[in-house]
């Protein structure tokens, strides 16, 4: 199953991502957790410590990039745009308590509307990430998720927006949604994070309305942010939160049944 989680910058979805996957691994389930936020930290959150090796990202493996679209061999500028993917993933993760990290890394050039090899090898992976693997897909997305393009975006089972209490971080979990409907995504769950206490939680509840699925919530807490300043997964250490997102595991699971019937195999 395919889950994409986003929201407003700082809400806590890369927490919450480490969290979701090393509990779903925890279940014997096989996780793929892909860093597609530019601002990547993914890694940690799931437990990779610092000083150990790191996923490359794969907008940096520029000779790569050009081999498979065959730009390396074409001095007039033209490439492959399906170049082939399916034998990258497994060489490029790093694995960690059960979750295979990935990381697909950002793309620097100038135009918004800019082709290049690396581009068209980080479009493609993403594409076959979401299409053709056969296992749970966490996928920790930047705030927005206008890099998902139509073919798909749509073949992403479930976009969890999280929310903290604020009325800009409202504002832009209920844009997320708004596109998330144009681009034909069928489930949106959004999760309340950094809650301190019944009033903020009822904020949140407030803000999203009865028709709104709220999957769960993240308590604000001392451990998680000791976790994040000192690089280290949450997972690792004990609080509330460890409930709470196993709560949220479990609204997920009956959210979207094929992953409730995966988790019983």
């Amino acid at each position: 199953m395919k889950i994409a989680i986003t929201g407003k910058g700082g809400v806590g979805k890369t927490t919450l991502a480490g969290l979701l996957a090393r509990s779903l691994a925890e279940d014997s389930l096989r996780v793929l957790a892909v860093d597609a936020d530019p601002d990547a930290n993914l890694a940690a959150a799931v437990g990779v410590a610092a000083g150990s090796p790191q996923p490359l990202p794969f907008s940096k493996l520029t000779e790569l990039a050009r081999s498979r679209t065959g730009a390396d061999q074409n001095s007039g500028g033209l490439f492959k745009l399906n170049p082939r993917v399916d034998d990258l993933p497994q060489q490029f993760w790093l694995e960690h308590q059960g979750v295979r990290v990935l990381k697909m890394g950002t793309v620097d050039h100038a135009g918004s509307g800019c082709v290049c090899p690396e581009h068209t090898l980080v479009r493609s992976l993403m594409r076959h990430l979401l299409l053709d693997r056969d296992e749970m897909v966490i996928m920790d997305m930047e705030a927005g998720i206008e890099h998902l393009g139509r073919g798909t975006a749509d073949a992403v089972d479930l976009l969890v927006v999280v929310v903290e209490p604020g009325s800009r971080s409202v504002q832009t979990a209920l844009q997320v949604e708004q596109l998330a409907q144009q681009l034909a995504i069928a489930r949106v769950g959004f999760v309340a994070s950094k809650v301190d206490g019944p009033d903020d939680l009822e904020f949140i509840r407030q803000a999203l309305g009865p028709k709104r699925t709220l999957l769960g919530q993240l308590s604000w807490s001392d451990t998680l942010r000791r976790a994040d300043k000192s690089g280290q997964s949450p997972f690792d250490f004990s609080g509330p939160f460890i409930e709470e997102v196993d709560a949220i595991k479990r609204a997920l699971l009956a959210l979207v049944p094929r992953m409730e019937e995966a988790a019983h195999v």
